[in-house]
């Protein structure tokens, strides 16, 4: 096995990881845990607005 023939596996699998990450990140049944992790940043001025 050449350099070349390892840098074209190792390309090739990058591309299969970043496929499946983006594949994951946009899944629709991670949807709803993606948005209330996304509403956790209001959470604080939430509360802060019901003490006041």
């Amino acid at each position: 096995m050449t350099i070349g023939t390892f840098h074209a596996y190792y390309t090739l699998v990058l591309f299969i990881v970043m496929i499946g990450i983006i594949g994951w990140a946009y899944s629709k049944r991670n949807r709803s845990s993606f948005d209330d992790a996304a509403d956790l940043v209001f959470a604080d001025e939430a509360d802060r607005a019901d003490k006041e």
